[in-house]
């Protein structure tokens, strides 16, 4: 389960998310970018309290971080988690620990080919199958 905590401060807002990332995410996400004002010009999603992300818990991420930008918004995320960062590796294809995927979240080609990756470990596991995420081509 996952929570979420929003401060307003002038035009920015900072979304503290804390507890698990995962299927049931997505409402406590949108509600956390229901409460944006039109004057709002920045997003700051706080991950520090984020202990654990699946898949279906990267999407929603995704998916928030999408539609702030459709709103106009720069969206910047903070305090990415062990586990949560691993899993984006994994997701990504990128080998070995301590992986710099916190900051390449910011780059759209790199979060695009993160979505399209999560919807494939998800729908894999949706099948009970073993996703082959590391030996597809970026660009597929």
């Amino acid at each position: 389960m996952i929570t979420t905590d929003v401060q307003h401060c002038g035009s920015s807002v900072l979304v503290s998310a804390s507890g698990q990332l995962d299927e049931d995410a997505g409402a406590v996400l949108q509600q956390a970018l229901d409460g944006v004002g039109v004057d709002t010009r920045d997003l700051m999603v706080d991950l520090h309290g984020v202990v654990s992300m699946d898949s279906a818990g990267l999407l929603h991420l995704l998916d928030m971080h999408r539609r702030a930008e459709c709103l106009g918004l720069r969206v910047l995320a903070v305090g990415w988690q062990p586990q949560p960062q691993q899993l984006m590796a994994d997701v990504a294809g990128i080998r070995g620990p301590g992986s710099a995927t916190g900051e390449r979240y910011a780059l759209p080609g790199f979060r695009k080919l993160m979505e399209q990756r999560a919807q494939r470990a998800r729908h894999f596991a949706d099948f009970d199958i073993e996703t082959p995420i590391a030996s597809t081509a970026p660009g597929e």
